[in-house]
């Protein structure tokens, strides 16, 4: 089979398209024929290095999901996945390959009206949005401000916060035209990138959903209405500076919160009906699925050289 592998930590350039034996799943796996892989931010992350102090090793194949169609069950699989159209969360490897293997518990089938690209665009973006959001006890009727939302995470966030009944949605983002196409999704105010609006909005929030942490966080904490929580699901700025937490402290008397959120604390069947619902929404016209792009798997250079660029809007898919 193809597959796009990530020979050494660096940039885009490390990524290599190879030849490989055809995988073979074992006890509890199933063998996907890929028809699209999501691209994300994670991947970035990992082919760079910067995830490495958490065991992602280098010299492997990126990618962690993908849709397509099931071609082969291991041992203790109920055969009747074969055939079946279905997404799959692979880890944190395997997805950029002509085929892929993945545990049974992670499948979620695909209703009818949803494409593949689609799926992969929403999967696991749409799933961390949706239990961030319920992490930070985001109530009907509160104010949400999504930090990076131009992003896989951001966009879908933007749109669940806006569908739960939020008084307000704000986005941070880097120009006016994505300005625009937030509000379409259901964003009402637009901040820059350090979080000032075009007149200077000085509205706080009750919650705050983070993708890009990095030295400008604190700053975000004066964006908090008392008892505010903010909710960090990503670092693709990097890490915030050590002393973060002063500002918070300096701020005692406003009671407000501060959390990380990572899906691997949500058990995998809660996460799998999130998957699916998500997916039925967005099958129903109810949740738009935002693809910047679609690009052959032997172009995953291109694909993640967009990303550094900070060029994609929504997600980029690859197919084989």
């Amino acid at each position: 089979m193809k597959a796009v592998m990530a020979q050494t930590f660096g940039g885009p350039e490390t990524l290599a398209v190879v030849d490989l034996p055809d995988p073979s799943p074992r006890a509890g796996q199933v063998l996907i024929t890929t028809e699209a892989i999501g691209v994300g931010g994670v991947d970035a992350l990992i082919r760079s290095g910067a995830l490495a102090a958490y065991g992602t090793p280098s010299g492997h194949i990126l990618g962690s999901e993908v849709a397509g169609t099931v071609a082969g069950v291991g041992e203790g699989v109920d055969p009747a996945w074969v055939g079946q159209r279905a997404w799959a969360f692979t880890g944190e490897s395997g997805g950029y390959a002509e085929l892929a293997i993945a545990s049974s518990e992670t499948l979620v089938p695909l209703p009818a009206g949803l494409s593949v690209v689609d799926a992969v665009t929403l999967g696991s973006s749409a799933m961390v949005a949706h239990f961030a959001l319920r992490h930070a006890h985001f109530a009907r009727g509160e104010s949400v401000l999504v930090r990076g939302a131009a992003g896989g995470i951001g966009v879908v966030a933007v749109q669940l916060a806006a569908r739960g009944g939020a008084g307000a949605v704000g986005v941070t983002t880097s120009s006016a035209e994505r300005g625009d196409r937030l509000r379409g999704l259901g964003a009402t105010r637009v901040l820059d990138r350090a979080g000032r609006g075009a007149d200077d909005d000085p509205a706080a929030y009750d919650v705050i959903i983070d993708i890009v942490a990095g030295p400008d966080l604190p700053s975000f904490f004066g964006r908090l209405e008392p008892n505010g929580r903010m909710v960090v699901v990503g670092a693709m700025a990097g890490m915030p500076p050590a002393d973060f937490g002063a500002q918070m402290v300096t701020a005692f008397r406003k009671s407000m919160s501060f959390a990380t959120f990572s899906a691997d604390t949500v058990p995998m069947p809660d996460r799998r009906a999130a998957t699916a619902e998500l997916f039925a929404t967005a099958a129903r016209g109810e949740l738009e699925a935002v693809v910047h792009e679609v690009l052959p798997l032997d172009k995953a250079v291109s694909a993640h050289q967009k990303m550094e660029a900070g060029e994609v809007f929504g997600r980029i898919a690859l197919t084989p």
